[in-house]
C-alpha cells in the first residue's frame, strides 16, 4: 500500500477548543496526546495518524495513512470534529496531497429539484 496525506483547515473562532476535544476523544483509543503550551496535537488512527495544530481563526488538520484508507480516516476525524462543532456548523474539506478533493463532512446536501 501506498502512503499519502490530506489535509483540512478548519474556520473556527475556537481551534483550540475543538482540537483538543478531538485529540482527547479520539485519542483514547489507540493514542493521541495534546499539548497546551504548543496548542497542537496528534491522534492515532489505526494504520493513520492526524496532526492536529490551532491556527488564528482555524484547526489545521494533516492526515498521514495508506492511501486505501484515506476516505475512512478522514471520515472518521471529520465526522467528530463535526459533532463536537454542530453549534458552530463546522465544515472539514479535505484535500489530498495530490491536489484532490478528498471527503467532506458537515456539508449539506444540495437541494434535490
Amino acid at each position: 500500500m501506498s502512503r499519502t496525506t490530506s489535509t483540512a483547515t478548519v474556520t473556527t473562532d475556537r481551534p483550540s477548543r475543538y482540537g483538543k476535544q478531538l485529540v482527547n476523544h479520539l485519542g483514547r483509543h489507540q493514542g493521541g496526546e495534546w499539548s497546551e503550551e504548543s496548542d497542537s496535537g496528534w491522534i492515532v488512527l489505526g494504520a493513520g495518524r492526524t496532526e492536529v495544530t490551532c491556527a488564528d481563526g482555524a484547526l489545521e488538520l494533516r492526515l498521514d495513512g495508506d492511501a486505501d484508507d484515506m476516505p475512512g480516516l478522514e471520515d472518521v476525524v471529520g465526522r467528530h470534529l463535526v459533532r463536537f462543532g454542530a453549534k458552530d456548523e463546522l465544515v472539514v474539506r479535505w484535500i489530498r496531497a495530490d491536489s484532490t478533493p478528498g471527503t467532506e463532512q458537515g456539508v449539506s446536501a444540495p437541494p434535490t429539484d
